[in-house]
């Protein structure tokens, strides 16, 4: 079956195209202007449903993700929301944005299908995506995509690189993971921020999964992931909740990475 080719514009509050370039199966753009407030990076796909490799900021790391949807929308982050960002990146007047893809054996892999540096608030149209019930007074660097960008730094809290889930206090908090597809999961990995003394920590936390299974994981006070081998299961969501925070004198349990591991179920044919 060929390859439907993809399409990559960047363009401004307006909806007016700055820059694009043929379709094809790998694409890439060199801007040579310094990003605006309102200017977005848009990836067309010729049919919904498909894996790409996208870098939407060269000083970040690619990620393969599932396009739903026939276009998806990168917002480039300003002010508050750049907060967990490196500086160096979105900055300056050259920018790098690439897109391909996905080979059948990169999708086929065993990897971490929580993985995506670019996810955030709302319907992306692309997946894996993180959301949450509560964020620490809604600001960005306690988000929930935190937990899902692929930084592990956790000695410190509140600016990037040390960006985390938190939970306000609240009990009740839970993180949704959504894969978008059916995936079958083999292991969970948590990395708690490890802010001590500021922070606590979770002693138990359980991941119910959308097809009505769960697990209850026992964590330790450590900075390390904690890695939980479970039985395989179909799913294409899972939720972080009932966590049980220590007996200490923080208030401040977080977390700093959610992993999850397996495969797709239904992956395509080389």
């Amino acid at each position: 079956m060929p390859q439907q080719p993809i399409k990559l514009k960047i363009l401004d509050k307006a909806g007016h195209t700055l820059l694009t370039a043929p379709a094809a199966a790998r694409v890439e753009l060199v801007y040579t202007n310094r990003y605006k407030r309102g200017d977005r990076i848009a990836l067309e796909i010729g049919t919904p449903g498909q894996y790409c490799v996208v870098q939407f900021e060269d000083t970040m790391p690619p990620a393969l993700v599932f396009v739903q949807k026939r276009e998806i929308n990168f917002a480039i982050p300003f002010g508050a929301q750049a907060a967990v960002y490196s500086p160096k990146s979105f900055a300056g007047a050259c920018h790098i944005v690439r897109a391909r893809l996905a080979a059948p054996q990169e999708i086929a892999a065993r990897r971490n299908l929580a993985f995506n540096p670019y996810d955030a608030h709302g319907d992306t149209g692309f997946y894996p995506h993180a959301s949450a019930n509560v964020e620490t007074r809604g600001e960005a660097v306690f988000a929930a995509r935190n937990a899902i960008d692929g930084v592990y730094l956790n000695t410190a809290h509140g600016e990037w690189p040390y960006q985390s889930w938190g939970i306000n206090r609240d009990p009740q908090a839970a993180l949704t993971l959504d894969f978008g597809r059916r995936v079958i999961l083999d292991e969970l990995r948590l990395t708690l921020r490890a802010d001590f003394p500021h922070d606590s920590w979770w002693t138990a936390a359980t991941v119910r999964f959308d097809d009505g299974s769960a697990e209850t994981l026992a964590l330790q006070k450590r900075a390390e992931p904690q890695a939980f081998a479970i039985p395989p299961r179909t799913v294409t969501a899972l939720t972080l909740c009932a966590l049980q925070k220590a007996e200490d004198e923080s208030p401040f349990p977080a977390l700093t990475q959610l992993e999850a591991f397996g495969r797709e179920a239904e992956p395509p044919q080389a």
